[in-house]
């Protein structure tokens, strides 16, 4: 089978790595163009062109997938079948209607459920369970197209949106090189989402990462796990963004006092009320400096009980 491999981040690595190392044809690689990163502002490759780079694979950038002249250079290549794997350009019908096999997607949800960009994160966010991949046929909606396999994955209390992307990509690779496999066999056959179960992923914003204190503690620690390491979780002290990066719940502590008041200082962090109990803010980030330690933290800075976290990026 001749494929074209569609991806650009970390997670569509793995699956690079499963078709390059198995006997499949692969005609090229496609990713996003170079991009300034860092405080440098550096070009730097996207990690699917470092992955292909290394395997002597071609590599094409273009800047949007639509463009002509592109859809004519995959025409010339003729692939049975087109790999998309968290490219991050919509794909123009031109190019779906292109390959025998179709374009075949590999998202980490199990479909209908978290169509969109951010079903990591929000499955977490949710308080979820479990979560799993999908691989699809892509159509012209929104994750909409018919599902190939499927696998579930159980999320660990301990899971952050990084944990558990990472456990997803490499049972994606598996899935994708099985769903593949099948195909060529004429041993898949696809089946059609039902619509009135699906649930959306939006992309996360940086504000989606602010601690609401009024939220139980499973509420903000589901939330914490979430959105690490992007777009980070966060609240307010004294005015001053404090990122959070560890938090754990304070069993059996109630208390009468606001959301978002501090109620001590421990060895194991700063303890805070929630709308539920109260929570440990075990590790911490303040501007322009290094993480550390809730009672570092505290310490340094002269936080004392009876202070209120909280406010909003506009200052209100």
């Amino acid at each position: 089978m001749r494929l074209v491999f569609m991806g650009t981040p970390e997670f569509a690595v793995p699956s690079l790595e499963a078709l390059v190392g198995g006997s499949w044809e692969i005609q090229a690689v496609i990713t996003q163009p170079d991009r300034p990163r860092g405080r440098g502002q550096r070009m730097q490759y996207s990690p699917i062109k470092e992955v292909a780079r290394e395997a002597g694979l071609e590599v094409l950038q273009p800047e949007k997938a639509s463009n002509p002249a592109f859809v004519e250079e995959l025409k010339v290549l003729d692939p049975d079948a087109i790999v998309v794997v968290a490219f991050g350009q919509l794909i123009p019908p031109s190019i779906l209607d292109m390959p025998t096999y179709g374009c075949i997607n590999v998202h980490p949800s199990l479909l209908p459920r978290y169509r969109g960009a951010s079903p990591i994160q929000q499955a977490i966010i949710d308080g979820c369970r479990k979560t799993g991949v999908t691989t699809m046929l892509l159509d012209q909606g929104w994750d909409t197209g018919d599902i190939l396999l499927q696998e579930e994955v159980d999320i660990t209390p301990e899971d952050t949106a990084e944990t558990l992307e990472k456990r997803l990509a490499k049972v994606g690779a598996r899935l994708l090189v099985n769903t593949l496999d099948r195909l060529a066999k004429g041993t898949l056959e696809s089946r059609s989402q039902d619509d009135s179960q699906a649930t959306y992923a939006y992309k996360l914003t940086k504000e989606a990462g602010q601690i609401s204190w009024d939220a139980t503690t499973d509420e903000i620690i589901n939330l914490i796990r979430g959105v690490t390491p992007w777009p980070g979780a966060f609240t307010f002290s004294r005015g001053t963004l404090l990122k959070v990066w560890e938090v754990a719940e304070v069993p059996g502590e109630k208390t009468d006092a606001p959301s978002g008041t501090v109620l001590g200082v421990r060895d194991d962090g700063i303890i805070v009320a929630t709308g539920s109990g109260s929570i440990s803010l075990r590790v911490v980030q303040p501007p322009n400096r290094s993480r550390m330690g809730g009672r570092d933290y505290a310490n340094g800075y002269h936080i004392d009980p009876g202070e209120i976290l909280g406010g909003s990026l506009d200052g209100a």
